[in-house]
């Protein structure tokens, strides 16, 4: 049976992404900033990613839970939150740090502490030896609003990390997957959609609606459990065709 770890696993598509793994007998173990008991299969590990130490004591109770073994981490965790230019420059700042922090800085720190965790142990029969899956975002290639360079720099960083590990570690079977998705149905995007005029937005989506977390949670699942070596390094674009490369 797999042990996955999967950050910001309480809601969105991290909770999706928990429950499609734990339904494929998979043993998830997941994270929130506050923690909870889990309910759909494994448990739950409070962490703050605003604090440079959270992510190695992250990784640190999820390899005890998991017996001292983890397959696979979905570096899902973000933040989402606009910062206008016009802010005070330290307000600015701040914005940036956190968003940068949180959504780039814990992820690369987590994919480090699993790859030493992976090329430390044996390769399985199909010679791997543990899967990272990125979610990151269209931003990362189309860019985002005014209010959110920081969002779009982070998830832009996700993706050059997630290559670079990709070539690295490709023939010590460390393989390495991200996911990019447009506009989501989670209550993260539901308040960006509200702000920038909420079903206008449609318009720009040739699919006419935006993705629900079920569908990026088949795809992170599929990239956990399932999808050749020979994919690593891809990018998986989710947007409805909004962006299309």
């Amino acid at each position: 049976m797999s042990v996955i770890l999967v950050t910001g696993s309480s809601r969105g598509i991290g909770a999706a992404t928990r429950q499609s793994l734990a339904a494929r007998g998979v043993t998830v173990i997941g994270h929130s900033t506050r923690g909870r008991a889990g309910d759909e299969g494994g448990i739950e590990i409070a962490a703050d990613f605003t604090d440079p130490a959270a992510p190695q004591m992250l990784w640190e109770q999820a390899l005890e839970a998991g017996g001292g073994r983890i397959d696979a981490l979905v570096n899902n965790a973000g933040l989402f939150e606009a910062s206008r230019l016009e802010r005070s420059d330290i307000e600015w700042l701040d914005a940036w740090e956190d968003t940068l922090r949180i959504n780039l800085t814990a992820a690369a720190q987590l994919s480090r502490l699993a790859v030493l965790h992976w090329l430390d142990g044996d390769a399985g029969e199909d010679g791997v030896r543990g899967r990272l899956v990125h979610v990151a975002s269209r931003a990362a290639y189309r860019g985002d609003s005014p209010t959110h360079w920081h969002y779009a720099a982070a998830k832009g960083g996700m993706v050059a990390m997630h290559k670079t590990i990709a070539r690295a570690y490709a023939n010590m079977g460390v393989l390495s997957y991200a996911i990019t998705p447009g506009f989501t149905d989670t209550s993260m995007a539901g308040d960006y959609l509200e702000s920038r005029g909420g079903p206008g937005l449609l318009a720009d989506i040739p699919l006419g609606r935006v993705a629900e977390p079920e569908e990026i949670a088949s795809i992170a699942a599929f990239c956990a459990l399932d999808a050749p070596a020979s994919m690593t390094g891809a990018v998986i674009d989710a947007n409805g065709a909004s962006f299309v490369r």
